[in-house]
């Protein structure tokens, strides 16, 4: 490649950089994220500089790129699990109502999602299978079978406090080892 066209693309580039930055900006969370994108958007330019028709063009190519880009970087991130901190989520106060919602991240209906969705549940079923019998059934009549605790009290002759105290037990088991196959899933 010859000297004058390096200088070209330089040129190029140098003028849209700034307007580049504040559109990805304008799109991302972060300016650290941004100048990443816009990182990305030079290599591909210089990478692929000869594949553009003309100058003409060389703008409209730049924001294709860094659109495409942003998107990649989306992508990427919903397919990757998130940080999540169970006892931040539902709260450290042992005395609050626990629930299994509470301690289930938000997810999306992407395939990653519904992939990490699966694992959780299996994750839970093997927690479920380690509890003691007492809290893995009320933590099924309660959560799954959605049964009240006074209704599960009439049931089984045990008191709601009882229950209750079961229950609590039951969701910091699971909490506690949601949080570690959370940490083993997000470890780099």
């Amino acid at each position: 490649m010859d000297l004058a066209m390096q200088e070209i693309k330089q040129n190029t580039f140098l003028k849209e950089k700034d307007k580049l930055l504040g559109f990805i900006r304008s799109r991302v969370s972060t300016m650290e994220e941004a100048e990443d994108i816009l990182q990305d958007v030079f290599y591909q330019f210089v990478a692929g500089f000869q594949s553009i028709e003309s100058l003409d063009r060389v703008t409209s190519w730049l924001y294709s790129v860094a659109r495409n880009k942003i998107i990649d970087r989306y992508r990427r991130d919903a397919s990757r699990p998130q940080r999540t901190d169970f006892e931040l989520i539902s709260g450290r106060d042992d005395e609050a109502p626990l629930t299994l919602q509470e301690i289930l991240p938000d997810l999306d209906n992407t395939p990653e999602a519904t992939l990490l969705r699966e694992a959780i549940w299996d994750e839970i079923s093997e927690a479920l299978a380690d509890l003691p019998e007492e809290q893995r059934a009320i933590f099924i009549l309660n959560e799954i079978e959605e049964k009240g605790f006074r209704e599960i009290s009439e049931e089984t002759g045990v008191s709601i406090n009882t229950l209750l105290s079961r229950k609590r037990y039951a969701i910091m088991a699971l909490r506690k080892r949601l949080q570690k196959f959370y940490d083993d899933l997000t470890q780099d």
